[in-house]
C-alpha cells in the first residue's frame, strides 16, 4: 500500500493551543512541539467572550502579541508541525480579534502564528 504524504505547515502557539483539551477538541489528537519563540514581539491580555472557545481553554482572558519595536523583545512557545486541515480548524477556533500571519521564529522556522487583529 502507497502512504500518501499530507503536506504540513508549522504553527507557533503562545497561549491556548498549546493545551491538550484545546488540541484534542480542534484537532482531534494531541500535538507534539518543540519549544521555539517569536523575537519583536511583546504580549497582553484579550478577553474572550466566544462561550465555545472558553470551554475549551478553561479561561476568559487569552494572551495577544503585537509587534514591538525592540527586536530583542521575544515571545516564547510552541512550534507544531500540522496538516492544512488542521490549520483550518485552528482559524475556526480563533475568535475574530486575532488574525493568522506568517513570521520567521528564532529557529529559522517560518510558521504561521495569530497575533492582535
Amino acid at each position: 500500500m502507497t502512504q500518501i504524504n499530507t503536506p504540513s505547515v508549522f504553527l507557533f502557539s503562545y497561549g491556548t493551543l498549546q493545551q491538550k483539551a484545546v488540541q484534542l477538541a480542534n484537532f482531534g489528537r494531541e500535538l507534539g512541539g518543540k519549544p521555539d519563540a517569536m523575537p519583536g514581539y511583546e504580549q497582553a491580555w484579550l478577553e474572550i467572550k466566544d462561550p465555545t472557545v472558553i470551554a475549551q481553554s478553561g479561561k476568559t482572558h487569552h494572551p495577544v502579541v503585537r509587534p514591538c519595536a525592540d527586536r530583542s523583545n521575544e515571545i516564547p512557545g510552541m512550534v507544531f508541525e500540522i496538516t492544512p486541515d488542521e490549520l483550518a480548524a485552528a482559524d475556526r477556533y480563533e475568535v475574530s480579534d486575532y488574525k493568522r500571519i506568517l513570521v520567521k521564529l528564532k529557529s529559522g522556522i517560518d510558521a504561521w502564528v495569530y497575533v492582535g487583529a
